[in-house]
């Protein structure tokens, strides 16, 4: 049995590991730096058989155990950063300008390194671990981990079922949250553009202002939740971009509304995919304009299989 100080060890490790990354962040499908780290420290843990350069950055890599023969169960993390600057003012902070681990991706790369470092040591398992380091989690489709599976690692590895997990602070330590069917929502994005006619600001009556236009959809939508969708469903439209005019005085021709949506079901998906478009167009035919809008599908809802 292994001794609990010897897991506190580990655990020093992987803090260091994970403050190691997230001073050097990287984005996207750019993590060579990362890549090589990962790769040097499962290298250095003994692992024999390390495949690199899946989806450009991606990584698995097998350990054997010596239980006989069994599954071969994947352990997936991701890698990549976020486009922020960072303004924590810790001593491990970002040393690379504009880039951040913002979303736990230094701790889950960390933390599967810890994993990779025990199972190696101990291989104290019937069947084999797929330890899968994923890029570019934080793009929209094709992510890094549709990549890597359209590149074959499922059937290549002959990997039967993959587990993850996602750091949140609002988790007391020691506790792990869980749940059958959807645990974390699917991401979409859309732009609205409002066209109207533009003008002076002080002569309004000449124009079509999308200016109102614009206010008058933002509001409407948040309706789609709270008045069009289920309480006991989840769904989250949010507007997060907004442009017009550049000058004081000036009403312009058209207004850019951009935003994203989250849901558990794909049925909420549809649902607002159709009616974000609805109620956007007759709020501005309703006032004499029009708008061109674009919705564009990204990752799925995360399902658990019961």
């Amino acid at each position: 049995m292994t001794s609990i100080e010897t897991f506190r060890e580990l655990q020093r490790e992987a803090t260091e590991w994970r403050r190691y990354l997230h001073e050097n962040p990287e984005l996207d499908y750019r993590l060579e730096n990362t890549a090589r780290f990962v790769a040097e420290k499962l290298a250095s843990f003994g692992i024999k058989h390390i495949e690199t350069g899946i989806a450009e950055t991606g990584i698995v890599a097998l350990i054997q155990g010596e239980g006989g023969d069994g599954p071969t169960i994947g352990l997936r993390a991701d890698m990549d950063a976020l486009p922020i600057v960072e303004a924590s003012n810790k001593p491990w902070s970002s040393k690379i300008p504009g880039n951040m681990h913002a979303c736990g991706h230094d701790g889950h790369t960390a933390m599967l390194l810890g994993a990779a470092k025990h199972l190696a040591k101990s291989r104290n398992f019937k069947g084999t671990v797929a330890l899968i380091f994923q890029p570019a989690e934080e793009v929209e489709l094709p992510s890094g981990a549709l990549k890597m599976v359209q590149e074959g690692i499922m059937d290549r590895f002959g990997i039967s079922q993959v587990y993850g997990m996602h750091i949140a602070p609002g988790i007391d330590i020691g506790k792990f949250g869980i749940r059958p069917g959807s645990i974390m929502g699917s991401q979409d994005d859309f732009d609205i553009i409002v066209k109207g006619t533009g003008g002076h600001a002080a002569n309004p009556h000449r124009t079509v202002d999308p200016v109102v236009i614009a206010a008058q959809i933002i509001v409407g939508l948040q309706a789609l939740v709270s008045r069009r969708t289920d309480p006991l469903e989840s769904l989250v439209i949010s507007v997060t971009k907004l442009s017009a005019a550049q000058a004081y005085n000036v009403i312009p021709d058209q207004v850019a509304i951009s935003g994203t949506v989250r849901a558990l079901a794909s049925t909420l998906r549809d649902f607002a995919e159709r009616e974000i478009a609805a109620v956007a167009r007759g709020i501005a035919q309703g006032f004499g304009g029009d708008i061109v809008f674009k919705y564009m599908r990204s990752v799925p809802a995360t399902f658990n299989n019961p």
